[in-house]
């Protein structure tokens, strides 16, 4: 039995309302267990709670390490050699900006994935958009 305590509700809400703000809609997170070392020096893996879900081709996880203490990652299991990606930091305090900042990394690298970066137009990503493109502007031709 592990010694950290279990996802509560009021965690799993935070991270569902962020979800739900980031895709429009409702995604469930499953809860789960993950082993981790939660030191370098650790000679044996520590069963940490976790809240698991997989959305746009990306799976997340956040793992509960201690009391208020969260560690996070994103990865593309249909990948034929997935990696792990973080999300800047090893360890959050704040279960709020933990969800927010691995959503926002996932999203920064779902772009370089699709090949948007800065400076290129929606003309120069070819099949990007379901419209005609014209240099009218928003307000139509004049």
């Amino acid at each position: 039995m592990s010694a950290i305590a279990d996802i509560d509700d009021a965690e799993r809400w935070v991270v569902e309302s962020a979800l739900r703000e980031r895709y429009g809609k409702r995604v469930e997170a499953q809860l789960a267990d993950v082993e981790l070392k939660l030191s370098p020096q650790d000679e044996v893996l520590t069963a940490c709670p976790t809240l698991y879900w997989e959305e746009r081709g990306a799976a997340f996880v956040i793992a509960k390490v201690g009391q208020g203490r969260y560690r996070t990652m994103f990865y593309y299991p249909a990948d034929f050699n997935p990696e792990q990606y973080g999300a800047g930091r090893p360890e959050y305090d704040d279960l709020a900006e933990c969800v927010t900042t691995v959503l926002r990394a996932q999203a920064d690298h779902e772009q370089e994935r699709l090949g948007v970066s800065s400076g290129k137009t929606a003309r120069d990503l070819d099949g990007f958009g379901e419209h005609e493109l014209d240099d009218a502007g928003p307000e139509g031709p004049e």
